[in-house]
This record gives structure tokens, C-alpha cells and sequence, in this order.
């Protein structure tokens, strides 16, 4: 597996990640811990370095499951984590509030150390910008905790091009995670320009847009009841319906190349720029084998042209999240 390093930091990772938050959280049920150790271990033996978790996303289940799975390779492996959610009081058992305070950011440090089995977070993520706290001091405080050494590097997630530069300025930012993909491609004007300027890494998360670009979703798929996507509207049953162009696309140049329609959506994020790592999520050996197959997938500039030549003619139909969701990006 290539190796590639977030932005101008020193963080060196594989050039494609593992989103964890499926084995545990939102996409249905959780999957059978045993399972999803023996898919992580399997990751690593094929050279993947590079996980995504957060205490949210369980909530705490999937800290723990990493945790467990990856403490064989402690020193071998890099561990993103993310901060900033709580238990919303009025809202009983949602983690829908937003908590980027010092005391709480310091607080969920030391609970998600235990959960992962490690002295320090490899990469601390603010999940979601928090309006009620300055920018300044969540950096500021990620600042304190890696002088300590609890954690080595800071990241942001889904925030706008200025919270990211006055962020920057107090600790600099490793990276950013946002959602970027071929059927969500406002990165490319909101931020990547900046990271580019700054030397921040970017990794974009639901990068086959929640698994609908691997071409195995359609208009007749039933998702399961506790499946998020079920609030998703670019897929409810009626856009999924429209938005099949745009898989047709990429199974016209996955025809092509040879390849799978995840792998030309995979191959184009990392042909967009070197300091791009796609963390696609899965729970199954058999995709998590076909997603790392578009690292060795090259992309010419002529490959990059005529695929989003193709797929900027496609609407794709539907906002990305529910307004709850969407308002807390791009702050």
C-alpha cells in the first residue's frame, strides 16, 4: 500500500483509510464484534495504517471495538478520533449537542485514551464547529493536550475556510475531514484551496457517497430501520431513482479500466491531489479488498477530465443531509 502524508505535517498514512463508524453505528444494527476485529486486523495485514473512529459513534462502542482490534499494532497503526458531541438533554439517549468547551474537550481526551488502548490520539478531530465556543479556544486547548503529549496532531471536520485559518493560527491543523466525493463536489471551491495554502491534509469521508456509488444501491434497496440513510433525501427511493446516472457513469469508465465503479470513484480522489486519503467505510473483507485495489488504479489527466466532463452534466438530485445535519457544516 502507498504511503502518503497529510498536508505539510509529518503524519504519513496509507493512501487509503478505514472509516470504522459503520462496524458499530448508523448504517443498521451493530455488526458482530468478532467480525468487525478480524476485518480491522485484515486491514492492517494489507497494509492499511490509517483508522477513523470517534466516541460518538456507538456512542463509545466503536472507540472500544477499535481499541481492541488494533492494539496488537500499537506504534504501527494511526488512530483518528473526534471530540465535540454529547448527550442532549432534551433529547433523551441522542447525542445531538454540540460541546467543544476546554474542560469537555480535556474530559473526552482522557475517556477516548482508555477506550483505544493508547498514550496518545494520533489525530484529534473537532467533529463539528461549535458556534457557542471560539474557534481559538478548541485549538487552543488541542494545543495543550499535545504539549502534554496526549495527543500528537489536530484536525477539523466539516468547517468553513475561516474557522480553519484562525484555527490554523493557534495550532496548526493537520488535516480536515469533510464529505467529498463525484456526486458532492463543493470542496473543491469552500476549502480545498485554502488547505492547499496552508499545507493541510484533506480526508474526505463517505467518498462512494454512503456506499451509493459503488453501484450495488438502487432505487428498490430497503435500507434497515435504524439505518441513517433513511433520512438522507439525495437518497430516498425517488433521487436514488435519478441519481443512478451518475453510477452509470463510472460504470462506463470502471468498464473501461477494468475496475469497479467504488474503484473509479476512489482512483479520482486520489488522483485530485497527493495529500488527499479517502477513508471509505465497509464491514465486509470482500469490499474492504476491492476499495484498496483503486490505490494501485492510475488515473491520467485525461482519465481525470473526461470522467468529470461526464459527471458534471448529471444533477444529482437531493440534499446530502437532513437540515439538522446540513446546518452544522461549512460554519
Amino acid at each position: 500500500m502507498q504511503k502518503r502524508k497529510l498536508g505539510k505535517s509529518n503524519l504519513e498514512v496509507s493512501a487509503i483509510g478505514l472509516g470504522c463508524m459503520g462496524m458499530s453505528w448508523s448504517y443498521g444494527p451493530p455488526k458482530d464484534k468478532q467480525e468487525m476485529i478480524s476485518v480491522l486486523r485484515a486491514a492492517v495485514e494489507r497494509g492499511v495504517t490509517f483508522f477513523d473512529t470517534a466516541e460518538v459513534y456507538g456512542p463509545l462502542l466503536n472507540e472500544e471495538l477499535v481499541g481492541e482490534a488494533l492494539a496488537p499494532f500499537r506504534g504501527q497503526v494511526v488512530i483518528a478520533t473526534k471530540f465535540g458531541w454529547e448527550p442532549n438533554p432534551r433529547d433523551e439517549g441522542k447525542w445531538t449537542a454540540l460541546n467543544s468547551r476546554p474542560e469537555h474537550i480535556k474530559q473526552v481526551a482522557e475517556a477516548s485514551l482508555k477506550r483505544l488502548r493508547v498514550d496518545a490520539i494520533d489525530l484529534f478531530y473537532q467533529h463539528r464547529v461549535d458556534l457557542n465556543v471560539p474557534i481559538e479556544d478548541v485549538a487552543g486547548t488541542v494545543k495543550e493536550l499535545i504539549q502534554k503529549g496526549k495527543v500528537r496532531h489536530f484536525g477539523l471536520s466539516e468547517a468553513g475556510a475561516q474557522t480553519i485559518r484562525r484555527a490554523h493560527a493557534v495550532q496548526p491543523v493537520t488535516a480536515l475531514q469533510s464529505e467529498y466525493s463525484l456526486w458532492f463536489r463543493q470542496p473543491e471551491k469552500t476549502v480545498l484551496p485554502d488547505l492547499e495554502e496552508l499545507g493541510i491534509g484533506f480526508v474526505p469521508f463517505s467518498p462512494l457517497g454512503k456506499g451509493f456509488l459503488t453501484g450495488k444501491i438502487n432505487a428498490d434497496t430497503k435500507f434497515d430501520s435504524t439505518d441513517f440513510r433513511n433520512t438522507v433525501p439525495r437518497l430516498s427511493p425517488e433521487n436514488r431513482k435519478t441519481n443512478q446516472a451518475l453510477v452509470d457513469v463510472l460504470s462506463r469508465f470502471a468498464k473501461e479500466k477494468k475496475a469497479t465503479p467504488a474503484q473509479i470513484a476512489l482512483a479520482w480522489l486520489l488522483a485530485k491531489k497527493p495529500w488527499i486519503v479517502p477513508i471509505p467505510g465497509t464491514t465486509k473483507l470482500s469490499r474492504l479488498e476491492e476499495n484498496l485495489g483503486a490505490a494501485d488504479l492510475q488515473l491520467t489527466p485525461e482519465d481525470l477530465h473526461a470522467i468529470e466532463s461526464a459527471s458534471s452534466k448529471i444533477k444529482v438530485e437531493g440534499a446530502r443531509y437532513s437540515p439538522f445535519h446540513e446546518q452544522m457544516t461549512g460554519r
